[in-house]
């Protein structure tokens, strides 16, 4: 992996953003998202995903995540091959999250 994406462990992810220090963005699927999110993602699914519609960062860190660790890391390839730079990834995904006793959006069950 590129040494301009930095892995970052769900704690330290946490810390960031509680402290607006950083901008998270899920590249999962919408189905995937609408099951379960982590408060405050912003959903940019990889299979149309484009590092030029990203939500502008103004001066915080963007951290890429998905399920478990793989489709953040293509996503960064993206960024850096468009000239982003200075990007993080939640090593682990979404499931790191949960194995660390962090809040998690869940869709109410029932209906369709």
């Amino acid at each position: 992996m590129d040494d301009r994406v930095k892995e970052l462990d769900p704690a330290t992810a946490k810390a960031w953003l509680d402290k607006d220090e950083a901008i998270l963005v899920d590249v999962r699927e919408k189905s995937e998202f609408e099951e379960e999110s982590i408060p405050g993602a912003h959903l940019r699914p990889l299979s149309t995903f484009n590092p030029f519609e990203l939500p502008k960062a103004e001066g915080r860190k963007l951290i890429l995540h998905c399920a478990i660790g793989q489709r953040s890391l293509q996503a960064a390839e993206l960024c850096l091959a468009a000239g982003i730079g200075e990007l993080a990834h939640l090593t682990g995904g979404i499931q790191a999250w949960k194995e660390a006793g962090l809040e998690t959006k869940k869709r109410s069950g029932g209906g369709d």
